[in-house]
């Protein structure tokens, strides 16, 4: 919110909250959605007591670059300087809120919950490019959800399977509560939940899509965005069956120097991510045993089967000209937008202030409006980009499709291949074949973000 605000009171269904108002934005921000103990599935918010204080960030999913920060990681300098530089943030297991930015005047407007990217393993719904002042402006109400990552999100256990049935994935589950939180509530806060797009960045965006493969979650919401994640990841990374990450976490356990699971529920926090420095350490493959699993629940069959039939929805994906793994995450993306149908964006504007071109994630700032809070050069051009995108967004969460006057015009993908892209960059926004040529030089030449 750019404008210095008031406070503003709300009666809900969960209770009365304060929250936030400048002039053409109110923000209610650490709004409880859940609860849950740790390495226990979450159950949902349904009343708090008294007046419920939403007018400062609530506090994120302990993380392990909270302990163990490894700033002499180039990447890791590179997104501490992006997103995260001079922030405070809280940690607590106490972590599943929502902060929730509206019109001031909201009344049935459309509806995106966004779930921000991190590996799986990090990332905060109150670093610096989530804000939805700049959509609430266009209408639309924009809520960003914390969510449990890494070993609290993710570890998988027989005993678990034991006393639910279920096995992992609580970091999967909390986004699942946490979308139908958001369509049963959000009309107290001025949002329509019949009109609910998921939206989502990197480990973000696989979220969505893997909500958008179980057939249970159909009449949930009606729109997907997914920025640099979505498609069929090589196999070698995709999700695996829950029985067969066990032999890991118990790995992972005695590291932590826990017997049982139960004393594992009561260890302090120092032991968990002590532990992951430990295990990481000894293995190569903790990336692919810290993220979903296949459960028989949430993920009921293996995620290449899946993929075949998902949800009859309207699809919004893009990838930037220097991401992760770029021409795979173009060719992949580009395959699941033919499929759907749905209409592909290349967001091809080299960041200015360094030589990373479009780096992972460089499309944030522009698609929430918050270029003023990075330290980059941004120039009319960016600004511009920032305008189309934010634009797009809102008519696509309005009606399920991007175009709109002053826009250039936005197809949906075709059967022709290379599939055409709404390409931004420097010589404006365009309808174009997705190069994947540049997608590879990028990925060879620049590689890694480097600060």
């Amino acid at each position: 919110m750019s404008s210095v605000p008031n406070t503003v009171s709300l009666s809900t269904a969960c209770g009365p909250i304060l929250g936030l108002e400048a002039e053409s934005c109110r923000a209610f921000l650490g709004v409880p959605y859940a609860r849950a103990e740790r390495f226990r599935y979450a159950s949902p918010v349904t009343r708090w007591d008294g007046t419920l204080d939403a007018t400062r960030f609530g506090p994120a999913c302990p993380q392990n670059r909270a302990w163990h920060e490894h700033l002499e990681h180039p990447t890791r300098r590179f997104y501490k300087h992006e997103y995260r530089e001079g922030l405070v943030f809280r940690y607590d297991e106490d972590c599943l809120n929502l902060n929730i930015y509206t019109p001031r005047d909201a009344k049935d407007c459309p509806v995106i919950l966004f779930f921000h990217g991190g590996g799986f393993d990090s990332g905060i719904n109150s670093e610096s490019p989530f804000d939805g002042a700049a959509l609430a402006e266009r209408g639309i109400v924009t809520v960003f959800a914390n969510y449990r990552v890494g070993a609290l999100g993710y570890l998988t256990h027989q005993q678990i399977r034991r006393e639910t049935g279920r096995d992992g994935n609580f970091g999967l589950d909390d986004q699942l509560c946490a979308v139908r939180w958001v369509k049963a509530h959000i009309g107290d806060f001025g949002g329509d939940g019949e009109k609910l797009t998921l939206m989502g960045q990197s480990a973000g965006a696989i979220s969505v899509q893997y909500l958008c493969l179980d057939p249970k979650n159909a009449g949930l919401f009606r729109r997907a965005v997914m920025l640099s994640g979505a498609g069929l990841f090589p196999r070698f990374s995709l999700p695996r069956q829950a029985e067969d990450t066990h032999a890991y976490w118990e790995q992972y356990m005695a590291l932590a120097g826990c017997r049982t699971l139960d004393e594992l529920r009561q260890a302090p926090l120092d032991a968990l991510f002590d532990a992951v420095e430990a295990i990481k350490a000894q293995r190569k493959d903790s990336i692919y045993h810290t993220m979903p699993v296949v459960d028989g629940v949430l993920l009921p069959r293996p995620i290449d089967e899946a993929i075949r039939s998902p949800l009859p929805l309207d699809y919004w994906v893009s990838c930037t000209n220097n991401d992760m793994y770029a021409p795979i995450m173009g060719w992949i993306g580009a395959r699941f937008a033919r499929q759907v149908g749905g209409f592909l964006c290349c967001f091809d504007l080299d960041s200015p202030g360094d030589q990373n071109a479009a780096f992972h994630s460089a499309d944030l700032r522009y698609i929430f409006g918050t270029l003023d809070r990075g330290w980059r050069p941004y120039d009319a051009r960016d600004r511009e980009a920032s305008r189309q995108l934010l634009d797009y967004l809102a008519n696509f969460a309005r009606r399920g499709d991007p175009n709109g006057p002053g826009l250039p015009r936005w197809g949906k993908v075709g059967k022709a291949y290379p599939a055409k892209a709404l390409r931004l960059c420097e010589r404006g926004s365009f309808m174009a074949p997705l190069n994947y040529g540049k997608l590879t030089r990028n990925m060879l030449t620049k590689g890694d973000p480097k600060g």
